[in-house]
């Protein structure tokens, strides 16, 4: 079961725009079961993978970042840039995942009925200098 909101996909969208206008790229969403985005250069090639993922808080106010390792994983298995945005309420926190570490927790949310993972494999991430902040 998939419990994304028409609010929750706006949110997914702004913060890929807001990235790929970074360097005047685009982006093409994948399938449902899939990472969240094939990201392409201003010469239409295709140069990065990219998850979005929401955080309900500022920037400011945003770590630790968390994101399922199932995630991470299939991201990662792109090979080709795999880099992880965060949608905050003022802007987005991004960076490649292969420049930061994180611990690996048990952790989620609390279960919802139909949902096989709200409880999962989690990896949590501090501050670091290698996270890149854009404002809205």
């Amino acid at each position: 079961m998939r419990f994304e909101t028409k609010k929750d996909l706006e949110r997914e969208k702004k913060a890929i725009t807001k990235f790929v206008n970074l360097f005047g790229g685009s982006y093409k969403k994948l399938g449902p079961n899939d990472i969240d985005y094939r990201v392409f250069g201003a010469d239409n090639k295709l140069i990065a993978y990219a998850e979005v993922k929401g955080r309900l808080r500022t920037i400011a106010n945003a770590f630790p970042l968390c994101v399922a390792a199932r995630k991470i994983v299939k991201l990662a298995n792109k090979r080709l840039n795999p880099i992880l945005i965060w949608a905050c309420d003022d802007g987005i926190i991004y960076l490649k995942i292969k420049q930061v570490e994180g611990e690996l927790r048990w952790g989620g949310r609390k279960p919802r009925e139909g949902s096989v993972n709200d409880e999962e494999l989690m990896v949590y991430f501090e501050k670091s200098k290698d996270f890149k902040y854009l404002k809205y």
